[in-house]
């Protein structure tokens, strides 16, 4: 039953879609009618507000270290607090409240790798500027980072960190499959573009 209650709050923290509100109250409508249609820091980016693309980046990181910090707090043990992070990213990933259509996880991950050692998060982010800086290419960055949490959490000697974050390196993988596609046919958009 922790379990579950576990998981619940994760996605219901994760599903809270701050890119999407925060380009309506920041005035810059409706973000899933304009670029790719994501929801995430990325795609307020191609808005042209820096401001709302950072503020979005960090709320959507911190959704996944509340969840972890408070089922932590009132639950405790790895396991429950392993799950409200994977509740997290399926939250971030598939809002109920969007018909299921929500973002890719990458700022999400980030939080819950912070948050469960910094030093795998530190991993992350170095991985993800460093390989978005190099190809200018934002989807690249944030797949490698992904893909990095478990391989970092496993060379740490964190067995049950490095599982999880395998599974939601695997969901960050697949919410990229267009990107995947467009990387494939050499059409993928670079940074700043819109």
């Amino acid at each position: 039953m922790q379990e579950l209650v576990a998981l619940l709050v994760g996605y219901l923290l994760g599903s809270i879609p701050f890119g999407l509100l925060l380009a309506k109250i920041g005035g810059a409508g409706d973000i899933r009618q304009i670029g790719s249609g994501n929801i995430g820091a990325t795609n307020v980016l191609r808005t042209g507000r820096k401001g709302l693309a950072a503020a979005t980046l960090v709320l959507d990181g911190l959704k996944g270290a509340a969840a972890m910090l408070l089922v932590g707090h009132f639950i405790g043990g790895i396991d429950p607090v392993l799950l409200a992070a994977l509740g997290a990213m399926l939250g971030h990933c598939f809002p109920v409240w969007l018909g299921f259509k929500g973002g890719k996880g990458v700022a999400t991950m980030l939080g819950v790798s912070l948050m469960a050692d910094w030093r795998v998060g530190l991993v992350c982010a170095l991985v993800w500027l460093g390989t978005a800086r190099l190809s200018r290419i934002s989807s690249l960055g944030g797949m490698a980072s992904a893909v990095a949490a478990p391989v970092a959490a496993w060379a740490l000697d964190m067995p049950a960190v490095a599982a999880a974050f395998a599974l939601m390196a695997a969901l960050v993988v697949f919410q990229h499959r267009a990107n995947i596609a467009r990387l494939r046919a050499g059409t993928e958009p670079r940074i700043g573009q819109k």
